[in-house]
């Protein structure tokens, strides 16, 4: 848990739209940048899950948080449009490393007839990766307040991501042999198994088949996607609560809360990973009704609507994630994680674009089709 708080306490998270503005940047570029950093991460998704299944998923874990801060290095270095670009391209092949080899370190690392304790360890993380927002913030607007720019805000980026990947060089990296496969999946696995061992090419087609051609698998990993995807969201708290009328020294205030509301649920996830479908597609109805009532009053209150959707919403994404892994049952878990990633970004580009033409309502729409889907969805395979 100490990885993953490390990984999401970076105080450049809070400011590095504002910094691309300070620098005289046009908005055109602005979103170029974006653009750079999702094509780069899009395209590197899938083949990086496969370097981990290959290569060792602890050592792309740690080349990831490595690249993270090189990337912010150039920034802090080379603040120009040119600069950020390859500081956002680093970036996002950091992040396409970490994607599917960081589940995939921990799931693995667990003892065979263990597997149940991967539910707390993802939950937590997930919790603590939330409640990190909050210190990284202030530590950004504290640094800013001093007068000493955005420089200092990226180096102490660069230290903290340099202090994850020591802390991740010290995880377990351990490889499931044949013998802890499903049994119904023996002769599968035994296939893929050998594979892998042809190389990145192997380990690659093996995960892009499993997620692809089971499935237990292929149901489980889409409705992760999607509702994975619906997180995008988040980037649209502030403007949510500025335009519902909440007074402009509480939209900062009302975000977090709703970051912590997040992080609650998504604790809970250890806890609810033992439900039934039932009780999990109840909650995330009751977490979508909240947003879609919150969307429809568009009031100050509101918020805190949208609040109990985010924490309803966090705890199911956990648990939906552990029954993924659950399932995956190949040597290349990495892979099937990242393609699930590689969805989840394919969403979330979809959330921007219907935010643009439609406001919230076609998110909601796009969670209400999934809640109605995820008791078939989540039938023992």
């Amino acid at each position: 848990m100490a990885v993953a708080f490390l990984a999401e306490l970076v105080p450049v998270y809070a400011l590095y739209a504002v910094w691309f503005v300070a620098t005289g940047l046009s908005e055109a570029q602005v979103s170029a940048l974006f653009a750079i950093w999702s094509v780069v991460g899009l395209i590197a998704e899938v083949p990086s899950g496969a370097l981990a299944d290959r290569f060792g998923r602890r050592r792309a874990v740690v080349t990831a948080h490595v690249g993270q801060a090189a990337g912010y290095a150039v920034w802090a270095l080379w603040p120009t449009f040119t600069g950020f670009a390859a500081g956002f391209a680093l970036w996002a092949l950091g992040g396409s490393l970490e994607s599917g080899a960081k589940e995939a370190l921990l799931y693995d690392a667990l003892a065979p007839g263990e597997q149940w304790r991967y539910a707390r360890i993802a939950s937590g993380s997930s919790a603590a990766g939330l409640l990190a927002q909050v210190p990284a913030a202030g530590l950004a607007t504290l640094l800013l307040a001093t007068g000493g720019g955005f420089a200092p805000v990226a180096w102490l980026s660069v230290g903290t991501c340099l202090v994850t990947a020591a802390l991740a060089a010290r995880l377990p990296d351990v490889r499931p042999g044949p013998s802890v496969l499903g049994d119904d999946e023996g002769d599968r696995g035994d296939e893929l198994d050998d594979e892998s061992a042809l190389g990145w090419y192997a380990a690659l087609r093996a995960g892009v088949v499993e997620a692809a051609a089971h499935p237990p698998v292929r149901a489980i990993l889409l409705a992760v996607a999607v509702l994975g995807g619906v997180d995008a969201l988040e980037e649209y708290f502030p403007l949510m609560a500025a335009d519902w009328s909440v007074p402009n020294e509480l939209v900062p205030p009302a975000v977090v809360a709703t970051a912590v509301t997040g992080a609650v649920g998504a604790a809970l996830g250890g806890v609810a990973a033992g439900w039934g479908r039932w009780r999990l597609t109840a909650t995330i109805a009751a977490a979508v009704v909240a947003l879609a009532v919150a969307a429809a009053l568009a009031v100050p209150l509101a918020m805190i609507l949208v609040a109990v959707f985010y924490g309803g919403y966090r705890l199911v994404l956990v648990v939906l994630e552990v029954r993924l892994q659950d399932r995956i049952t190949g040597p290349s878990r990495a892979t099937v994680t990242s393609v699930s990633g590689f969805g989840v970004e394919i969403v979330g580009l979809a959330v921007f674009g219907a935010w643009a033409v439609g406001g919230i309502w076609p998110i909601v729409a796009a969670a209400a089709l999934v809640t109605a889907l995820l008791p078939r969805i989540l039938r023992t395979p």
